[in-house]
C-alpha cells in the first residue's frame, strides 16, 4: 500500500501517494507521464529491477492521477511540480536519478532547475528522459489546437480531448494551458549539472523525435546521450525498450559520482 501525505492549503489541499523501495544511492525516482501513473508498465518494470538489483525506487502519482487525491481538472504545471518537490524533500535522502516519461520529462527538467536554485545539495545525480514532453501544453497542444478548440477553451475554460490512449476523453483547462506558459523552457539554454540520457521513437505520434534533438540543442552544458529508437513509439514499453530504459539508468552510475546508500528511503 501506498504512503500518503498531505500538500496544499485551502482549496488546493490534497494527498498524494507515494510507493518507495529501499535500496542502494543513488536512489532512482520515477516521474510519470501526462494521465499515467506509478503502477503503468514502465514503473512496474523499474520496481522489478529495483528489486533485482537492490536499488532504492520512489514512484508516486501526481494530484490528479491514480491514488493521489485531487481533481484533474484543477491540476497545473505548477501543482504536479509541487508535488515532484514535495515528494523529494520527504522521501529521498540522497542526489536521485530522475527518470522522467513524457510529460515527466518536462517536470524532471523543472524540478532540476528549481534544486539548483534554491537547493544545490539536493540536485539531480543525473536525468533519463523517456520521449520527454518539454513544454508540451504550448507546443504540443496549444499550437497545434485548431481555432475551434482554442475558442472553447477561451470561452468555456475546458476541451475535453479524445485520447487514443483511453475510453475517456482528457480534460484539457484553460488555466492548464495559460500556467504552463509560466514554466516554459525552450528558447533559452537548460542547466542540468548532471549527465542526461533522452530516449525517443522515432515513430512516436504524440512527442515528435525532432523534440528530442531540439532539447539536445539546449543543453550545450551537459553530457547529453541521444538514444533514437528506429522503431520506437511513445510508451517505448516494449521488452526491448525496458531493457534499454534499465540500462541508461546503469550507465548513469558511471558517469555520475558515486554515493553513499540512501538512508531515507522506507521499503514499501
Amino acid at each position: 500500500m501506498p504512503q500518503k501525505f498531505s500538500i496544499g492549503q485551502g482549496a488546493a489541499s490534497r494527498t498524494v501517494a507515494v510507493l518507495t523501495r529501499a535500496g542502494a544511492s543513488p536512489p532512482v525516482v520515477w516521474l510519470p507521464g501526462f494521465r499515467s501513473d506509478m503502477r503503468s508498465t514502465k514503473a512496474e518494470a523499474l520496481d522489478r529491477w529495483a528489486a533485482a538489483c537492490g536499488r532504492a525506487l520512489v514512484r508516486f502519482d501526481y494530484s490528479g492521477h491514480g491514488q493521489s487525491g485531487g481533481a484533474f481538472e484543477d491540476c497545473t504545471v505548477s501543482r504536479w511540480l509541487e508535488d515532484t518537490l514535495a515528494v523529494l524533500d520527504r522521501f529521498v535522502a540522497d542526489r536521485p536519478i530522475l527518470v522522467g516519461s513524457s510529460m515527466g520529462g518536462w517536470i524532471a527538467l523543472l524540478a532540476t532547475r528549481e534544486l539548483l536554485r534554491s537547493r544545490p545539495e539536493r540536485s539531480p545525480a543525473g536525468l533519463v528522459l523517456i520521449a520527454p514532453a518539454v513544454d508540451f501544453t504550448e507546443r504540443l497542444m496549444w499550437d497545434r489546437f485548431p481555432d475551434s478548440i482554442r475558442r472553447a477553451l477561451v470561452e468555456t475554460g475546458l476541451y475535453e480531448l479524445p485520447s487514443v490512449y483511453s475510453d475517456e476523453p482528457y480534460p484539457i483547462t484553460r488555466a492548464l494551458i495559460e500556467d504552463g506558459r509560466r514554466h516554459l523552457v525552450f528558447g533559452s539554454p537548460i542547466a542540468t549539472a548532471c549527465p542526461v540520457h533522452i530516449l525517443q521513437g522515432i515513430q512516436d505520434p504524440e512527442v515528435p523525435w525532432g523534440n528530442a534533438m531540439q532539447l539536445v540543442e539546449h543543453l550545450p552544458g551537459d553530457s547529453v546521450t541521444l538514444t533514437l529508437v528506429k522503431d520506437g513509439d511513445h510508451r517505448l514499453s516494449r521488452p526491448e525498450d525496458l531493457e534499454r530504459l534499465t540500462r541508461a539508468i546503469e550507465a548513469m552510475d558511471a558517469r555520475s559520482a558515486p554515493r553513499p546508500v540512501a538512508n531515507g528511503v522506507s521499503g514499501d
